[in-house]
């Protein structure tokens, strides 16, 4: 820990500062808070429009909070869209909360970063803020800037040192602007009282111009503003970058040079309208997607536009936002895949060696078998800085899979999102698009999906043009789907353009000696992590579980194994641990190895064999009907007095068609 910090986290506890306090406790009585803000009204009349500028060219609008603080740690100002807790009457400094970034910075005279569980207090232990001080002409703080923000990335990840670096930058540098307005203000003061020489005014105009140019240059989005006419009167060295300019350019060059035909981007400035809209900027050949919020300048006096500010963010950015926001993460590689079978060690090998190709690659086997596993280890080969976006056909509902795939406009249909969304498939772009169960997906999507892998090419339901997508796709069924070619139940040129490459993956059951390995490695691993005496499979199990077929191959296992562990009452696991399905299912019943009489109940017999249809049908209740030579409504009805649990069963409304 700093030791600046870990100094005022012993000076909080001499305190007797309570670390699980309420923090939005108030401090200040209504007469005195306006008190406050009457006090510090010139610091905070000078400091509000610089942070709505500030606001509307940055991105306080993607989960900051930008707050104005006294130097006593009273809240004079609040902007950003994270979360808020009423700030009123708030005094937040090293007597009130213990160690907190505006106490720090205000002892240290220098900005100041905290990381989450570097507070005192536990509710702020989710967070990152960073603060600057706002100084004046002797020196005293007066004020201080914090920024803070939700602690969503790892700390041990390169982007995260990166955005600590990014926002304390942005922070100081507005902090920096503020200050020298105010100490201009003062100066003009000074100034008409004195006659001083206004070259001295000018001089902090060009400081307080460059503090913000230099505000600008730490934005990583293009910020370009151009005037009615669409003429680029200034850019910042992101904008300048993405658009290849040099700067003898600026003010003479215009941003229809860099629009497409069917560009809404001077219309809707000229209209004077607020808005953020996706548009394709084009660079000599090349044609990118961005992000454009376009703000527009309206002369307050007439009425008019006369300028507006474009903030460009590339797509992929935002995309990738949203795939770390969905759980789309790639985590095991082809070590982590475990297993000693001669032909399962085979199916490894093959991924591995079309791991490095580009082509499609088509993984079938049994449901359970691991095939996800595959898909993230080629994933991790092959494109491991990319997105790994995971999608399963049988999963989805019918009507919404078409738009989960390719993604919607605005308004397209009742209930879209305002702004659209993108569709899986863009989403993947950089990356691998993992679609399993491949053999559920609609024919009428299958022929939209064939079109998207050969034209490389997306369009969202609603749009007007194509988006390049670049991607690999790996897919996985548990159905034979050359026989349901045969059939005329799946699209025969689909089949052939995904099955480039094609791995078949065993059954648990064809794998031999790796059911023992799996099986003690999955009770190690549990009791590890359940913090208990790891078990011992008995003889008589691990000959039940040898012979047992494994319908639901790797992920039955080790569920089994689970249910063991936490059945068993000493460290042995026996036969009586094992679920009673396997039991049943197994070998023929020696009565010198049942312990436990209950089993040959009729009820119970009759427990297990509903388990084991519903197992058998994957929870399909009117197959699982259909296997027990029952009605659905019979079924329904002993789910309820064996209390079997039917909360994952499927029907009909929930299955696809």
């Amino acid at each position: 820990m700093n030791k600046e910090v870990s100094a005022s986290w012993l000076r909080s506890r001499e305190l007797g500062i309570n670390p699980y306090m309420e923090v939005s406790k108030s401090h200040l009585s209504s007469s005195q808070y306006q008190e406050t803000m009457d006090k510090n009204s010139l610091i905070i009349e000078i400091a509000k429009p610089m942070i709505d500028t500030f606001k509307e060219m940055t991105i306080l609008t993607s989960g900051y909070i930008l707050y104005l603080c006294d130097k006593n740690g009273a809240f004079l100002l609040q902007e950003g869209d994270m979360m808020r807790v009423p700030t009123e009457n708030l005094i937040w400094n090293e007597y009130t909360i213990g160690t907190n970034v505006h106490s720090l910075c205000v002892r240290l005279k220098r900005p100041v970063q905290l990381m989450g569980p570097e507070h005192y207090c536990v509710a702020l232990e989710n967070i990152m803020a960073s603060a600057a001080p706002i100084l004046d002409n002797s020196g005293e703080v007066i004020a201080t800037l914090i920024l803070s923000q939700p602690l969503i990335e790892r700390p041990w990840l390169e982007s995260f040192h990166n955005l600590r670096s990014h926002t304390l930058g942005l922070i100081t540098s507005l902090a920096t602007a503020v200050e020298l307005q105010i100490k201009l203000h003062i100066n003009n003061e000074e100034l008409n009282e004195s006659n001083v020489n206004l070259r001295i005014v000018n001089d902090k105009l060009i400081t307080t111009h460059g503090t913000l140019e230099t505000t600008f240059a730490f934005i990583d989005e293009g910020i370009i503003s151009i005037d009615r006419t669409g003429v680029i009167i200034h850019i910042n060295k992101e904008g300048t970058r993405m658009l290849k300019l040099i700067s003898d350019e600026i003010g003479t060059i215009n941003i229809k040079r860099f629009l497409c035909s069917h560009s809404r981007i001077m219309d809707l400035v000229i209209k004077g309208n607020n808005v953020d809209v996706e548009e394709s900027i084009c660079i000599a050949d090349d044609e990118q997607t961005y992000l454009v919020n376009i703000r527009p300048i309206v002369n307050l006096k007439t009425n008019q536009v006369v300028s507006a500010v474009l903030k460009l963010t590339q797509i992929e950015k935002i995309n990738a936002l949203a795939v770390n926001r969905s759980g789309s993460i790639a985590t095991y590689s082809f070590k982590d895949i475990l297993g000693e079978n001669k032909e399962f060690k085979k199916s490894i090998a093959i991924a591995e060696r079309f791991a490095s190709l580009p082509e499609n690659i088509l993984m079938i086997g049994e449901s359970g078998t691991g095939k996800e596993l595959f898909a993230q280890a080629i994933h991790n080969t092959y494109r491991p800085q990319g997105t790994f976006m995971a999608v399963n056909c049988a999963a989805m509902p019918r009507e919404l899979i078409e738009s989960e795939l390719f993604g919607y406009e605005g308004g397209s249909f009742t209930g879209a999102e305002r702004n659209g969304r993108p569709g899986k498939i863009e989403l993947a772009h950089g990356g691998t698009l993992f679609l399993d169960e491949i053999g559920d997906m609609p024919l009428e999507i299958q022929a939209v999906l064939l079109r998207t892998l050969e034209d490389r090419q997306v369009m969202r339901i609603g749009g007007r043009r194509y988006k390049k997508v670049d991607f690999r796709l790996v897919a996985a069924t548990n159905k034979d789907l050359y026989k349901m070619v045969k059939e005329n139940q799946y699209r025969e040129d689909l089949y052939f353009r995904m099955s480039v490459l094609t791995i078949n993956i065993p059954p648990l059951r064809k794998r031999g000696n790796d059911i023992e390995i799996l099986s003690k490695l999955f009770i190690e691993n549990y009791c590890k992590k359940q913090g208990r005496k790891i078990q011992q499979i008995s003889p008589a199990v691990q000959k039940i579980i040898n012979e047992y077929e494994w319908p639901g191959n790797v992920r039955q296992l080790e569920n089994a194994m689970i249910y063991a562990v936490n059945t068993a009452q000493d460290n042995l696991i026996k036969p009586e641990n094992l679920p009673n399905y396997i039991l049943l299912d197994s070998s023929p019943i020696k009565f010198n190895e049942i312990t436990d009489n209950k089993m040959l109940r009729l009820e119970n017999l009759e427990k297990v064999a509903i388990e084991k249809s519903l197992l058998l049908a994957n929870n399909y209740l009117p197959v699982a009907a259909e296997i027990l030579g029952i009605s659905r409504s019979t079924l329904y009805r002993k789910l309820k007095d064996y209390n079997i649990d039917n909360t994952t069963a499927k029907t009909p409304s929930k299955m696809p068609k």
